[in-house]
C-alpha cells in the first residue's frame, strides 16, 4: 500500500475511487465503506484511496478538550493497509484547511489531485467548512464534477440494534467492556507502544510483565485486569493484562502491563509491541497481604488462560533475575 503524506506526494493518476474519513478505530461500519470502495476500484481498474486527516479535527477546533484518539496515525494507516486499500492520503488538518468549503475541498483534492471517478461515503459523513458538506451534497458535487457517489447506509449491531460508531467504542472502553468494543471493531481493541522498564514487582512476584510506555498508544480501557494477547512481530502470546496505578503498592502512574502466560524468559525491553484486550476479568484491588495478592494473580492467570482457550500455565518458578 502507498502512503502519501500530503498532496505533493500524489503521483499523476488516471483515476481513483475515493473514500474520506477519520476511520477512528476502523470499526465494522468503516470496514463496509472500505470494502465498497475497493470493489468499485477493482471494477473500474483504478486505485482505491482512503483520505484521512491528522491531527484529529477536535484537537484543532477545541484544543482545550482532552481527547485521546482511538488509534495513532500509524495504527490507522496499518489498519487501512490490512483492509486492502491501495493508497492512503494523509492530509494535515489545520484551521486553514478547515476553512475550505465543501466544493473547494472536492474540487481541489478529490477532482484535481485524485481524479476521482467515484466517491464512497458513510451515511453520516461530513466535510468542508463547518461540516456543511454531507452525503447529499457529495451526490450533487459528483453530478457537477462527473464522478459517481455511493452512500453506504448506517450498519447496526445485531445484538443491540445500535449503530456501530467510534463513540460507542469509547463508551465501552470507558466501562471496561472490551468484549463489546471488540464486537464493534470486528477485532480486539488494542494499544501499541514500546516496552519500558517498570518497578519490576511482577518479576519479583513470579509474574514478569511487559510494561508499555503509555504516551500516545491509543485509548486505554478502564482500570482493571483483562485477558488478551501480546503481539511481538510474528509472535502472538496469551496474556493477563493489568491497567491502572497498582493501588496495592500505592502507585500513582497509570500503566499497561502484560504478563505472557507461563513465560519467564522473554526479553522485550525496547520492543514495540501490541496488546489486545479480549475480556475484562476484574477491577483493580488492594489486599491485606502478599499471600492474598499472589492467590488473586494465580486466579487471574488461570481465568485468562481459560478465556483465551490455552493451557493453564505451571506455577511460576522462584527464580531471581527473571525478565519483567
Amino acid at each position: 500500500m502507498r502512503v502519501w503524506d500530503g498532496i505533493g506526494e500524489v503521483p499523476d493518476l488516471d483515476g481513483s475511487v475515493v473514500t474520506i474519513g477519520m476511520f477512528a478505530g476502523l470499526h465494522r461500519g468503516h470496514q463496509e465503506v472500505i470494502r465498497e470502495t475497493i470493489s468499485q476500484a477493482r471494477d473500474l481498474g483504478v486505485p482505491s484511496v482512503a483520505v484521512t486527516f491528522t491531527p484529529h479535527p477536535m484537537a484543532v477546533h477545541r484544543p482545550e478538550v482532552p481527547m485521546v484518539p482511538l488509534t495513532t496515525p500509524a495504527q490507522r494507516v496499518a489498519a487501512l493497509a490490512a483492509a486492502g486499500v491501495d493508497a492512503v492520503l494523509l492530509l494535515e488538518y489545520t484551521l486553514e484547511f478547515a476553512a475550505n468549503s465543501p466544493e473547494q475541498f472536492v474540487s481541489s483534492y478529490l477532482v484535481d489531485v485524485l481524479r476521482a471517478r467515484a466517491v464512497v461515503l458513510g451515511e453520516d459523513s461530513r466535510f468542508g467548512a463547518g461540516n456543511e458538506g454531507d452525503a447529499q451534497r457529495m451526490v450533487e458535487l459528483g453530478e457537477q464534477y462527473g464522478f459517481a457517489t455511493t452512500i453506504v447506509r448506517d450498519l447496526c449491531d445485531g445484538e443491540s440494534g445500535r449503530r456501530w460508531s467510534s463513540t460507542w467504542i469509547r463508551e465501552a472502553l470507558a466501562e471496561g467492556d472490551v468484549a463489546t468494543a471488540g464486537r464493534i471493531l470486528g477485532r480486539p481493541h488494542s494499544v501499541r507502544g514500546e516496552v519500558v522498564h517498570g518497578a519490576k514487582r511482577g518479576r519479583e512476584l513470579g509474574y514478569p510483565t511487559a510494561n508499555l510506555e503509555t504516551d500516545e498508544i491509543g485509548v486505554i480501557p478502564l482500570d482493571g485486569v483483562y485477558a488478551g494477547w501480546l503481539i511481538d512481530g510474528a509472535e502472538r502470546y496469551p496474556a493477563a493484562i493489568s491497567v491502572g496505578t497498582n493501588p496495592h503498592f500505592e502507585g500513582v502512574h497509570r500503566t499497561v502491563e502484560a504478563h505472557v502466560l507461563g513465560r519467564w524468559d522473554l526479553d522485550l525491553y525496547g520492543r514495540v509491541v501490541t496488546v489486545e484486550f479480549k475480556e475484562y476479568l476484574r477491577p483493580m484491588m488492594t489486599f491485606d497481604g502478599l499471600d492474598g495478592l499472589l492467590a488473586q494473580m494465580a486466579e487471574d492467570v488461570n481465568r485468562a488462560a481459560d478465556l483465551l482457550g490455552v493451557e493453564r500455565p505451571a506455577t511460576p518458578p522462584e527464580v531471581s533475575g527473571q525478565v519483567g
